[in-house]
């Protein structure tokens, strides 16, 4: 197996399309553009990212950023082993050499002084110097860098630079329409439809709270996971309280407003 073939997606993630996203995509990845992903958490952005990756028949390189990550992380280091030292590539050097599609999620997670170590690559130059090493890379034709975040947990310690976020062409993802929801909520784990669309009734009054107690509300990923309990056998009221309450919520109050209207719901 080749560096490239361990990367690829080999089956097709289910993701089903709001607008002309995939199209959009496809003009950003032919002209090589660096792009950014916006939208709330579980919305989508993620799985949208390997669609296009396996549509395209490109390796994905996914990285996780976290506060703790630094440049290292991100190009390579140097590690100690029986016959001294030896280079050891990161996830986006690694990129960079074979021409994947590197998918930086939750980007503002990270350092801004990591996070500059991407500046250029996503220029006219698509180059990555490793100074450690001495080496300069010039990525790949099929390189593309692709980021993700979500706007809703802004703030000026976690923001990224204008001199980063005008690098990329952007693409900004919300929670789908209720019927797009529900189809991809019963595709998704194979429950009836109007099961998932009682789920997504729910969710619709989660997010309605958003901005009067709750920092975000009920995404896709937790309608999925509420349906999947369904599907294994789990009472629906006590699923949706497990799957799409508890996990988003302390606030008593709130809480108990989310409970009422799944009561109401499922009777």
């Amino acid at each position: 197996m080749t560096d490239k073939d361990q990367y690829k997606i080999h089956e097709e993630p289910f993701y089903q399309a709001q607008g002309d996203e995939v199209e959009l995509y496809e003009a950003a990845y032919a002209a090589r553009l660096p792009v950014m992903v916006k939208g709330p958490t579980g919305c989508g952005k993620s799985r949208f990212i390997e669609y296009m990756a396996w549509k395209l028949g490109k390796p994905l390189i996914t990285v996780a950023c976290n506060e703790d990550m630094t440049a290292s992380d991100l190009v390579g280091r140097y590690l100690l082993d029986a016959n001294g030292t030896r280079w050891l590539d990161g996830p986006l050097t690694t990129a960079a050499r074979i021409g994947a599609i590197c998918y930086l999620d939750e980007v503002v997670e990270a350092r801004q002084d990591t996070t500059v170590v991407i500046h250029p690559l996503t220029d006219h130059r698509r180059t990555l110097p490793l100074d450690k090493k001495g080496e300069l890379i010039e990525a790949h034709a099929d390189f593309q860098l692709v980021i993700s975040y979500n706007p809703g947990y802004q703030s000026l310690m976690k923001d990224l630079k204008q001199s980063t976020k005008q690098r990329f062409a952007g693409f900004e993802f919300d929670y789908p329409a209720a019927e797009v929801e529900t189809g991809i909520v019963a595709t998704e784990t194979g429950i009836d439809a109007e099961l998932a669309g009682k789920l997504v009734a729910i969710g619709a009054t989660a997010r309605n709270l958003k901005g009067h107690g709750l920092d975000e509300g009920i995404s896709t990923r937790l309608l999925t996971y509420a349906a999947a309990l369904i599907k294994g056998g789990v009472e629906p009221k006590a699923a949706c309280r497990m799957a799409l309450v508890r996990p988003i919520t302390d606030d008593e109050d709130i809480r108990d407003t989310l409970d009422h209207a799944i009561d109401a719901t499922f009777g």
